[in-house]
């Protein structure tokens, strides 16, 4: 699995994908900092580290394909989050999480 996701290794964001039950396959080099505390996340169910409400939103999710976009502020950095399924052969396989740093500011364009 790692070999599938080398394009995100070191991209300016935290990427963790996880399987159709909510198994971590990968973290991105990023993702890995950031939880780095808990230990090697990658083979643990990551609804063991989500509040109910949480839970709900990703089983959601999966089940129906939708995606699920946030902005959090945390440690003085403001951040978005993007969470979405990822499908193999149609059919939804897992979520994607992609977190990343963004300015207090940003501009907003319409095109």
């Amino acid at each position: 699995m790692q070999n599938d996701f080398q394009w995100a290794e070191e991209i300016n964001a935290a990427v963790t994908v996880c399987d159709a039950e909510g198994i971590i396959l990968y973290m991105n080099k990023r993702a890995r900092e950031t939880f780095a505390k808990y230990g090697d996340l990658i083979g643990t169910n990551l609804f063991g580290c989500h509040s109910e409400e949480s839970q709900a939103k990703i089983r959601h999710m999966l089940a129906t394909g939708e995606s699920n976009a946030y902005t959090i502020s945390k440690q003085g950095q403001r951040k978005m989050i993007y969470q979405t399924p990822w499908r193999r052969e149609g059919k939804i396989a897992g979520m994607v999480e992609i977190s990343m740093v963004i300015p207090e500011q940003m501009p907003h364009y319409v095109r």
